[in-house]
């Protein structure tokens, strides 16, 4: 993730990192072929689970993707996905935190993730929020070659 304020959204949970639960999600992510690796607790942001996409979902201009995942014990998350491109960046946000500049949950819409985001309704289930976020992230991807 970007280095900007909003980036450090562990310290807005002000919950203990959910370890097991990134656990869960990299065994799911770990049983497909959407990521080319995962890494988990990279040095550059230890508190994250990151998959790094198969770049074969993503025509030449697009030069990597990646989604990081950080989860709370109290349910509050922070999910990005990222693309570089070979003329800039892509960037969208879920989040679920405590925030001064939207409701707890939010969305930051590519393709640059502002703040203040959009208000949201997350699901309450880590799993359909997932299902949301992977599917959102599968139209961009099929959008691509349309």
């Amino acid at each position: 993730m970007s280095g900007d304020d909003e980036n450090a959204s562990d310290s807005r949970s002000g919950a203990p990192i959910d370890f097991d639960r990134l656990d869960a999600i990299r065994e799911r992510f770990s049983a497909g072929d959407r990521f080319e690796r995962i890494d988990d607790q990279p040095e550059f942001a230890p508190e994250r689970l990151v998959g790094v996409y198969d770049q074969r979902f993503y025509p030449e201009r697009i030069r990597a993707a990646r989604l990081e995942i950080v989860w709370y014990e109290n349910g509050d998350f922070s999910i990005h996905y990222h693309e570089e491109h070979e003329s800039g960046e892509f960037d969208h946000r879920w989040d679920r935190h405590p925030s001064s500049h939207n409701t707890r949950d939010h969305v930051h819409p590519g393709p640059d993730a502002p703040t203040p985001g959009d208000d949201a309704s997350h699901p309450a289930d880590w799993r359909d929020v997932l299902s949301t976020v992977l599917s959102e992230i599968e139209a961009r991807q099929r959008a691509f070659w349309d």
